[in-house]
């Protein structure tokens, strides 16, 4: 299964950055309390003045695509999303699989004034400490990957750190997990982990299964205004869009269109 190659090298050159660099260190330089940039505030309906609001992604490849932009600089798209009305930033720094680096993640953080979140293969909670080290203001958790015990374990170190958590479901079940976690951010990602496979109704139909008092996020597979519509129509709160940013000619004005297509 990818997701399963993806964890064992994740795993793997974690105990190497681990043995590179203690965690001690690193939490030596992180800065005191939460994030001044909230992932979940800037999410809400109504913020900006929109009713569904974008986390623009940047990311270089992917296991199923292959190369989407190879030569892609973050800081660069960084701005075109933001200028173009993103309410966040998602940056992969997964380097084997997705191309990305943690310095990308800096870089965003350092050229734009929205929330950025690092979007990476979370095990440990080294990696938090990484990503607010970085400069990140949240961090993606995957049910798929993670126990129930290790998903509180990291939602406790996030807060402690001052990160803002967005946890991932890919199915009924992974909602509901996400749901008694007690996160307050959850994604519903639409492709498969395990087969990377799509289902572009998926957020929108597991959307009920979320309090309405948590931030609900549709990820993947979201093209076109007809998407958006769908989403707007069940309520989803915001969408992670990537791949067709990321392919398009002119990632603003695809980003700005797909804000601004019809209910």
């Amino acid at each position: 299964m990818i997701l399963d190659d993806i964890l064992a090298r994740t795993r793997l050159d974690l105990a190497a950055r681990k043995a590179q660099r203690p965690l001690s260190e690193i939490e030596k330089g992180l800065p005191a309390g939460p994030t001044a940039r909230s992932l979940a505030k800037a999410l809400r309906p109504g913020a900006a003045g929109a009713d569904l609001t974008c986390i623009a992604e940047f990311k270089r490849k992917s296991p199923s695509a292959g190369w989407i932009r190879q030569d892609a600089k973050a800081g660069e798209l960084a701005r075109v999303y933001t200028t173009a009305g993103a309410a966040a930033l998602s940056v992969l720094t997964d380097e084997p699989f997705f191309g990305g680096t943690l310095d990308d993640l800096t870089t965003a953080h350092t050229v734009t004034s929205v929330p950025v979140l690092r979007k990476d293969f979370i095990v440990d909670a080294y990696q938090l400490a990484e990503a607010r080290a970085a400069g990140a203001d949240a961090a993606l958790l995957i049910v798929a990957a993670l126990s129930d015990a290790e998903i509180s374990a990291l939602l406790a170190v996030g807060a402690l750190y001052g990160l803002e958590l967005l946890v991932e479901a890919h199915d009924a079940d992974e909602v509901a997990r996400a749901v008694t976690s007690g996160a307050t951010i959850i994604g519903i990602n639409n492709r498969d982990l395990k087969t990377f496979a799509v289902d572009r109704e998926l957020a929108a139909r597991l959307r009920g299964e979320v309090p309405a008092d948590r931030v609900v996020v549709a990820e993947s597979g979201i093209r076109d205004a007809a998407d958006v519509a769908r989403l707007r129509g069940a309520g989803v709160d915001a969408m992670l869009v990537g791949e067709t940013l990321m392919r398009a000619e002119d990632p603003g004005a695809t980003l700005r269109a797909l804000l601004a297509a019809p209910s």
